[in-house]
């Protein structure tokens, strides 16, 4: 046995490249929650989207392998160039049965194209910055087709959801209060992090209500804040934060099924089930619409065509429609954080510093009390400059 753990201790020394233990998962979000920085991720994702390669790029992998197409061309998806710019190789590998076959925690290697296990390597394809221009191009030139299918489904969801829509029918009762109260929305999607930060004074004087969709509510936590209202299929959000105390509003299929049901049971809560055949962040939009919210901020919610495409589900139309529905009580904090940055010039700091000096002179020769200060501090400069003089000369 000693013999066997040295040979295979020399087979892995052995290996070229970068090396590293395999972390595999299918779904990318959950891979990100245990992948840890010098680890190779394995994951099957087609079209890696920006929000999945911002989160592996977090997590300092040396590679990610990938069993799925990172770039379809369906649309022009941004995580690829993400991750490769962060320098991070990105390889395809195409075998359908690639996690299957890799044991996760196994140690591995990347070397070029080839990733290098103990007793096989395996080739792959890896993208590098030209490669992913050059697809983003042929990607963006079937956009009109995209567009089509999403208008169709657009026309679809809102001949299966006009009810829920226009009148509210099927919205649940909450016991959080919403009625006059701004509403904070917090999804984790693009730039969530530092529109967040951009608002914390607007948190501390407006109190909004603040509402997490699935993992945006470990956003918020993140961010020095309590949830009020958890929203969403619960796969995404942290069994502690589910704990936290705020109210949990679960996402289920309009069949009435919520999986995420046992899951929030499991840890002593009771939630509202909401069915509906959207997405999670658009029945937060219509929950704090339905139950009075005067204002709706929405952070890191998805906008765009690319975004709504960058999600991967055909039922993203919801979103645009819901957008309509909640109409002018609705502002988008996305990008606020590049909006405006205050830049303040250090002429302007030394113009404020000298007139500080200069009222505080003044202040001082408006009373005795002063003038005599002044008048000492006078005397020992005169004190201190003629030490100097002594020293030079």
């Amino acid at each position: 046995m000693a013999l066997r753990r040295t040979r295979d201790s020399a087979r892995h020394q052995a290996l070229p490249g970068v090396r590293g233990r395999l972390r595999i998962d299918r779904r990318t979000k959950s891979l990100t929650k245990r992948l840890r920085p010098g680890e190779i991720a394995v994951i099957d994702h087609s079209d890696i989207d920006r929000v999945s390669g911002e989160a592996l790029v977090a997590c300092q992998p040396i590679a990610v392998v990938n069993a799925g197409r990172s770039i379809s061309g369906r649309y022009p998806n941004v995580g690829p160039q993400i991750i490769v710019d962060a320098g991070i190789p990105l390889l395809d590998v195409d075998d359908e049965e690639l996690l299957d076959r890799l044991k996760d925690g196994a140690t591995a290697s990347v070397d070029g194209d080839t990733i290098h296990l103990a007793r096989e390597s395996i080739a792959g394809s890896r993208w590098d910055s030209d490669q992913i221009a050059a697809a983003m191009d042929s990607a963006r030139a079937g956009l009109g087709t995209q567009l089509e299918a999403f208008a169709a489904n657009t026309m679809e969801y809102l001949n299966r959801e006009r009810d829920l829509l226009f009148d509210g029918v099927g919205v649940p009762e909450i016991a959080t209060d919403l009625r006059g109260r701004h509403a904070l929305i917090v999804v984790r999607g693009y730039h969530y992090k530092e529109d967040l930060a951009a608002l914390r004074h607007y948190i501390r004087e407006y109190k909004p209500v603040l509402i997490g969709v699935d993992g945006g509510a470990d956003a918020l936590v993140e961010a020095g804040h309590r949830p009020d209202l958890i929203v969403g299929d619960m796969d995404s959000v942290s069994d502690t934060v589910l704990g936290c105390g705020a109210e949990v509003v679960v996402h289920a299929y309009r069949t009435g099924e919520a999986p995420g049901v046992a899951r929030v049971e499991a840890l002593g809560v009771t939630p509202v089930v909401f069915p509906a055949t959207g997405t999670s962040e658009d029945i937060a939009m219509l929950l704090a619409d339905d139950k009075g919210a005067q204002l709706i901020v929405a952070v890191g919610t998805h906008a765009t065509l690319v975004e709504f495409l960058d999600k991967g589900r055909a039922g993203m139309s919801s979103t645009f429609l819901t957008r309509l529905r909640v109409g002018s009580k609705l502002i988008d904090a996305k990008g606020v954080s590049r909006l405006y940055r205050t830049r303040i010039s250090s002429w302007w700091l030394l113009g404020l510093a000298l007139v500080c000096l200069f009222s505080l002179f003044v202040a001082l020769w408006a009373t005795p009390t002063g003038q005599a200060a002044l008048q000492l501090l006078g005397a020992r400069w005169d004190d201190l400059w003629a030490l100097v003089e002594g020293l030079l000369t």
